[in-house]
Parts: structure tokens; sequence; C-alpha cells
């Protein structure tokens, strides 16, 4: 909602509460007012938002965030309470014309062009582009720059765990109690799974978003128990419901017994811990058709899969089928082909239907490293759930994303730097991906906004922006435009509708196995290109060169 409680464009106002016009920089007010003191307060601005560099060494990154950029451009709005706080901070000398200017305002002049979120995305190619009143557009800066900032980190992240464990594996988001704050542990679980995770732990996150939801127990839960006599209620109905055992703790200590007794199996393990066989029992009672075992709290090969295998037993003689079990501790490329051998003995040996192929989910501080690790060493884990390294980016805390003007009242504005990956690309641009004949992505291009755009089967130049020496030609075999319209204003053109979470994680999927393999690996990836057209190159030198001081030497 928006602070005066409308709802513009029947768009919900963002996911956070704090995500107000007040959620910028000081000097955003500070420019505004010295904007509107100038009367320079409707000059007609273009901003481009982007970032300078892939993260985690990497060469892509996915695009995120965009969906609360457009809900708190919809309900851009100062309330009463908001005003009377940006007086009291800026100086008393401030004319009170300036606080009236900022009650009329909202984003019906704004208009915005971006990139679809879930794509991937390249290093100075505009996310985002903010066409409208200079002052407003300023004011847009810090909140979009921090909900795009760690949204696309994050999801990247996400997406190169998903990447290095396979399309096989269940990945399951489970960070929340590590992420950096609520709105740290909510936006993890959000664009986690938009970068390929399949499931999260955080609740909150499932009502808000529709993420599935995946958890059982910790070790707490097993060391509460202290013997099988604590549990009281042993009966269990059939799941079919035509019958009923009276004694479901007893029938799983004879599973146990026979385990015990078995050729194949005889020598892992003797006498397992009784109050570990209590709790799994308990759980398994209370959720017979999902049951998921934790079973490293005391001893995995010798307590831990015994117990949880007796109790799988004695819920099959039920006509249950057990879930599996979780590794948080420990060898996990051994354990976990240690625990499937003993399945697969099992249903060798007892006739069991598929208890070989027994879920095996992991835990334990798992990282893009340790996965790598794991699939080297060669292991049978089906699920990985991850938390710290994921939800706080470990490897990296920020992605850099920042906010340039390169148009003023039509003029193309430049900003330069002795370090050329600081100099910006000016004037007002759209963005084209060119693909090659295999379907792969070959080059991102930027051209002018009144430029011819480029076509498929077509020669064209594509120059890098800064090193006069890197041009190739290209033929493309298709041609996709990036940027479309999600914020129109007062242009009259047509608002592209903000997909669910379900469809922006299926493009952002689709998006990434469209790049060519050796763009998405781990280690020295090869460098994904990103360049302007000729007429583009031509103006940006001879802006740099216009605007940048003549030194003389004395």
């Amino acid at each position: 909602m928006a602070a005066n409680g409308q709802r513009k464009e029947g768009i919900d106002g963002p996911t956070n509460p704090m995500v107000t016009p007040l959620l910028t920089d000081l000097y955003q007010f500070t420019m505004a007012y010295a904007y509107w003191k100038a009367a320079k307060h409707n000059d007609r601005a273009v901003f481009d938002l982007y970032f300078r560099r892939n993260p985690f060494g990497g060469e892509y990154t996915v695009f995120a965030g965009l969906e609360e950029c457009i809900k708190l451009i919809a309900n851009f709005r100062f309330s009463e309470d908001e005003i009377a706080f940006i007086k009291e901070t800026l100086p008393t000398s401030c004319e009170d014309g300036f606080y009236d200017y900022l009650r009329s305002l909202d984003c019906s002049d704004v208009e915005i062009h971006a990139i679809s979120e879930g794509f991937v995305v390249s290093p100075k190619i505009p996310l985002l582009r903010v066409e409208g009143p200079v002052a407003v557009a300023q004011l847009l800066e810090t909140p979009l720059v921090n909900l795009i900032n760690y949204a696309s980190l994050v999801a990247t992240n996400a997406a190169r765990h998903r990447f290095v464990a396979g399309k096989s594996k269940l990945l399951l988001e489970f960070g929340l109690r590590r992420a950096h704050g609520p709105d740290g542990g909510i936006g993890a679980s959000k664009y986690c799974y938009m970068g390929g995770f399949d499931a999260t732990s955080n609740v909150a996150a499932g009502k808000l978003f529709g993420i599935p939801l995946r958890g059982t127990h910790s070790h707490a839960f097993v060391s509460s128990f202290m013997s099988p006599d604590e549990i009281t209620e042993k009966s269990l109905h059939s799941s079919d419901g035509s019958h009923v055992c009276e004694d479901f703790v007893g029938s799983a200590q004879a599973w146990l017994s026979k385990l015990k007794r078995s050729n194949l199996l005889g020598g892992i393990f003797a006498e397992t811990n009784q109050s570990e066989l209590a709790a799994f029992a308990s759980y398994a009672l209370a959720f017979p058709n999902n049951f998921l075992a934790l079973v490293d709290t005391y001893d995995v090969m010798r307590s831990g899969i015994p117990n949880f295998c007796a109790i799988a037993l004695a819920l099959h003689d039920l006509g249950y089928k057990a879930v599996g079990i979780r590794l948080d501790s420990g060898d996990l490329a051994y354990l976990s082909c240690e625990a499937r051998n003993f399945f697969k003995t099992i249903e060798k040996e007892f006739g069991v239907p598929d208890f070989g192929k027994m879920n095996i989910t992991a835990s334990n501080d798992l990282n893009e490293e340790t996965l790598d690790a794991l699939n080297k060493q060669g292991h049978e884990v089906d699920a990985f759930g991850i938390g710290t390294h994921l939800v706080t980016c470990y490897a990296q805390p920020a992605l850099g994303v920042v906010f340039k003007l390169v148009e003023i009242n039509n003029q193309p504005r430049i900003k330069l730097s002795e370090d050329v990956s600081k100099v910006s690309i000016p004037c007002k641009k759209r963005s084209y991906r060119l693909y090659g004949k295999e379907g792969y992505p070959l080059v991102d291009l930027m051209t002018g906004e009144n430029e011819t755009p480029p076509k498929a089967g077509e020669r064209i130049l594509c120059r890098h922006p800064f090193n006069e020496s890197k041009r190739a030609y290209v033929v493309p075999q298709h041609v996709e435009e990036l940027m479309k319209c999600y914020w129109p204003g007062r242009s009259g053109k047509v608002r592209e509708e903000l997909p669910p979470l379900k469809v922006i994680r299926e493009r952002c999927i689709k998006h990434l196995e469209q790049m060519r393999p050796d763009h998405m690996r781990r280690l020295n990836p090869t460098p994904y290109k990103v360049s302007v057209s000729a007429k583009l190159y031509d103006f940006i030198h001879f802006l740099w060169l216009n605007e940048a001081p003549v030194g003389e030497l004395q």
C-alpha cells in the first residue's frame, strides 16, 4: 500500500513495510532540495542502473529484485509523518515550498524500462533505465540499488550452487537462522528459489511466496528422549486403515534384532542407542507418511542407520514408505555411500521394493567448493540442505550495483574516471542479446536509442566500449531485445505484467540452460562479451574527449 493508503495500478506495496520513500540516503534529499531551489527538479533525466563486475569470479549474474522495485514505484508517496521528519532533518533555511512539493510527489511521470527478472545478465548492461524528473529519479536511487543488489547476488549464488550440484539433485535452502536479519532471511528464501533451489525451511517465505517447505527434526529432538519406555501411545493404524499395530515400538525393535542377525549386515553394528530409536519411533508415529530421520546424533553407521531402518521396515509392514535420512556431520561422501549400501542390502535380503533408493539428504556448512569436492569423491546424496554460505553470500558480500546519470534534457552525460571500468556509457540506450547457430548467446550489444535495431542474419560490428582493438563482426541467428517497459508513467506505453515467482524461476532456469557451458564453469570461465555498436562507440569517445579537461605541461 502507498503511504496515503492508496494502491496504484493494482500493484501491492513492497513485501517489506520498511521499504518506503524514506529508505534512502540523506544526500538524496539535500540534492532534491538543491534541484528544487534551482528550479531544476523537473529536468528530464535518464539514469542507468547496472553493475561493473560479475560476482564470485564468474561470468554471469541472475537479475532479481525487479518486482519489489516496481512495487515501490507504484506506491511511492510521502506521508505527512515522513514529510515532518524530513523537515526536522534538513536545515531550517529550507523553504516550506519544498515540503509542499514533496507532498505532491509520486512516480506518475517516471518511466521504467528493465530487463525481465530472472534473466542472466552481464556487467555494464543497464538492468533498469529510470527516466523522469531528476529529483524524483534521485530519490529512487538508493532504494532501487538496495532492492536489486542483494536479490541479484543471492539469486546468482543459488544458481552457482545449482550448477555444481547438477540438475538431478534436490536443493533445500536452510539459511534463515544464519541470514542477516529477518529481511535477509525472507529475501534469501525468495531469491534462492528463483535461482534454482527447490524448497526452503523458512515458513514465513513459504506463506508469502508459495515456496515449497521442507524440514523434519533436529539433534535436540533426538537427544530429548531417554528410553522407548517414554512412548505411551505405541499404536499405529496401517496406511489403508484395515488394521492396527498395537506396539509399533516393539515391531521396530523386532526388526532391529533381525538386522543384527543378518548375515549380510552382521558386524556393522551391535547395540544401537535405544533413546535414538525412541525418538525415531515417536517421530514416525507422528508422521508415518513423512518419516525422515537425522541419523548422526550418536553414531551414523553403528546406531543412526540401523535404528532408522528398523523404523522404516516397521512402517513398511503397515503400508507406509519412509522418506529417508539426513546426514549433518562427518565424511558425507563416505557415509552416504555406506548408507546406500546398507539400504540396498536390506532390499536384497528382505525383499523390500525400492528400499535401496531411500533418499539421502546432506547438510553441514555446505558451499560450492564442498559440493564440487563431493562430486569428485563420489557420493550417494540425493538432496543438499545449504544455509550459511548461501544466504550470507560468504564468498562475496555485495554485487556493487551503481546508478549513473546518462542523459539530462536530451543531452547525453558521461562519468569519467582514471579507472576505465568506472567510466559510464552515456545516453539513452537499447540492449540486445545476439544468439549463434547452436542457440547459445554470443554477445550482448548496446546501441543508441534511435539506432536501427540489429537483425538476424545481418552482419553487425560489435565493439568493446573502451578498447579500440577489441572488435568483431557477428551474424546472429536470433536477436532478443532485453529491456521492456515495466512502468510507463505518462508515456502511454503498455506495461509489462509482473509474473508469479514460479514463472520467474522457470525463466531463470531456462536462461541458465541457454548459456554456453564454458561461460558457466566454476573456475576460469570464458569471458562473456558485452559490446556497443560502432555508432555508440564513436559517440562515447567523442563525448569523452569533449568532457575531459586538457592538461598543460609547465
